[in-house]
């Protein structure tokens, strides 16, 4: 179950990015056409960095505790210290840019050339940091596989 749980935070994760990725390009093309999909595609973006705030949340309370155990004794404890502390810092940062991105989206995109940078720029932030985080989470991963293959040898 604890993979399942991990693999739903990824998921959403992912689904954020693509979404937001998709958000973009939009609105580098934003006409009345379209301002609707904007809307919505924005509060997609929003709600999967929610979901993938939860379950990862979820995850981290209940079962990260065994994970962080295990790559403090072994090889890599930098994936804890390091990546894990950065990464819990930074998805504060991507809560408050997924959450305000359809505030922003709200606005007439199509006319409203200050708005539209304004998305664009969130947009690209939100992009940015959750790749950031992704590859956070991929160390952490490796830091438990280096740590388990070390008990090993």
């Amino acid at each position: 179950m604890n993979e399942l749980i991990l693999m739903a935070h990824v998921f959403f994760g992912v689904a954020c990015i693509v979404t937001t990725v998709w958000l973009f390009v939009d609105v580098l093309h934003a006409d009345e056409s379209n301002l609707n999909r904007i809307r919505k595609t924005s509060c997609a973006a929003a709600v999967f960095m929610w979901l993938s705030f939860l379950i990862g949340g979820y995850w981290y309370v209940v079962s990260y505790k065994v994970d962080k155990a295990i790559i403090l004794k072994g090889p890599w404890p930098f994936a804890h210290s390091f990546f894990m502390e950065t990464k819990e810092h930074l998805v504060i940062i991507l809560l408050l840019l997924a959450t305000y991105i359809p505030i922003a989206a709200s606005n007439n995109l199509a006319v409203d050339k200050a708005a539209r940078r304004v998305v664009l720029g969130v947009a690209s932030g939100i992009v940015l940091l959750a790749l950031l985080i992704e590859g956070n989470g991929a160390i952490i991963a490796m830091g438990v596989k280096v740590a388990l293959l070390a008990k090993q040898h």
